[in-house]
């Protein structure tokens, strides 16, 4: 492929990761294009951020109509696309109280800080929250602190205290860990940066009922997971739990910066001057969030969600087979195949480099490759992929 134009020179553009020399310029649905012309299906999706593809007419249309209405009116005051998606999620949630932000991290950070703060009203100043080896909370000091992700607890080091780790899957791992200053237990209920990795049924189903045995406080991270990924509109519901607190980000934007900490009404105890953000519950954001709510709730969206994960399920499951693979996990459509052998960041490599249609994805871990369509994505595109892959891995 050439090297960009000078007109589109990078050197601006701070370096935090190492880059493709490529441009997208234009998407729809599940394709990319770039400023080449070039076009690529596209399994990356935002990292699960985009459920609806790109430029989704409703929520280009609820983008539009609120520009002309309100963008800003500051969050010391209330506004309409705010309160009307708030209430949308607690309708469809066992959640009393929601608290927009703007990132995944944030909406973490923020359940961090309502966990503490219940545990200075109600358990005697406890602070230590539970979390989880190779979870991924996000990139603050105090989320990075609390996510189970090698080397990072000395990259900025010192560390946020307060977070000992226990092993999914594992309760004796995490009553081992219990102490009088123990308020929360927070872990994703699919590890989807640990490599796709589903908490047990039965481990999500003992974990709460301890924690309430305890008093302990139960939070769901749902940054990746949530939203209609797993199939369901969250992915507690697959384990027929209801925690504490939850945190939603990636899908619930659909592709804009919005995110949102929800909790139980005895739950909710900050006050004035404890959370804030200069942009959090922006109408703007808020109103493309209500459409893609909306989009997932519309009948029989999400269970084409968990049927289309069932036939991806299949297909990955007829190629491991086939190439000697060691087969697949997950959860609706966000799904991993297993490679066997650190093949992953190899195979994404070649993928974006065929000829003459590209395809994307994405190796969190070198042994596996991690799969976050749209949701909207067709059987069609599906079988696509997997014929792309083939092809990759054979060539390998």
């Amino acid at each position: 492929m050439e090297t960009l134009s000078p007109a589109l020179h990078t050197d601006s553009v701070m370096y935090i990761t190492k880059r493709p020399d490529l441009v997208f310029v234009k998407g729809e649905g599940s394709w990319l294009i770039d400023h080449q012309g070039k076009k690529y299906l596209d399994f990356l999706q935002g990292w699960a951020v985009n459920c609806l593809g790109h430029s989704n007419p409703g929520m280009i249309a609820a983008l539009n109509e609120q520009a002309h209405k309100v963008i800003n009116p500051s969050p010391a005051f209330y506004n309409e696309p705010m309160i009307r998606l708030a209430d949308l999620l607690t309708a469809n949630s066992c959640f009393d109280k929601v608290f927009f932000a703007n990132s995944g991290a944030e909406a973490n950070e923020g359940a961090i800080k309502l966990a503490r703060k219940w545990g200075k009203l109600h358990k005697s100043g406890a602070f230590e929250i539970i979390t989880f080896k190779h979870g991924f909370h996000g990139r603050t000091l105090a989320t990075m602190s609390a996510s189970g992700k090698e080397g990072w607890d000395t990259m900025f080091a010192p560390q946020v205290a307060g977070f000992p780790k226990a092993d999914l899957n594992d309760l004796d791992s995490v009553k081992a860990l219990k102490t009088d200053r123990t308020v929360a237990v927070m872990l994703e209920p699919i590890q989807g940066e640990g490599g796709v990795i589903p908490a047990d049924h039965q481990f999500m189903k003992d974990l709460r009922q301890w924690t309430r045995e305890n008093q302990i406080l139960l939070i769901v991270d749902e940054v990746q997971a949530g939203c209609g990924r797993s199939g369901k509109l969250f992915a507690h519901q697959l384990y027929g739990i209801e925690p504490d607190i939850m945190t939603l980000g990636k899908g619930i934007g659909g592709g804009v910066p919005l995110a949102a900490l929800l909790a139980r009404n005895d739950v909710a105890c900050f006050e004035a001057g404890d959370q804030g953000g200069t942009y959090n519950g922006n109408p703007l954001m808020t109103a493309v969030g209500i459409s893609v709510i909306e989009q997932l709730l519309a009948p029989g969206f999400l269970a084409e969600v968990e049927a289309k994960g069932q036939y991806l399920r299949g297909l990955l499951l007829d190629l491991s087979q086939e190439l000697g693979l060691e087969g697949e996990r997950g959860e609706g459509l966000l799904r991993a195949l297993k490679l066997g052998r650190d093949i992953g960041p190899e195979i994404v490599e070649r993928a974006r480099q065929l000829e003459p249609v590209g395809l994307l994805l994405n190796s969190p871990r070198p042994n596996l490759l991690r799969f976050m369509p749209a949701l909207n994505i067709s059987r069609e595109e599906l079988a696509l992929m997997v014929k792309m892959l083939k092809q990759v891995i054979q060539s390998i």
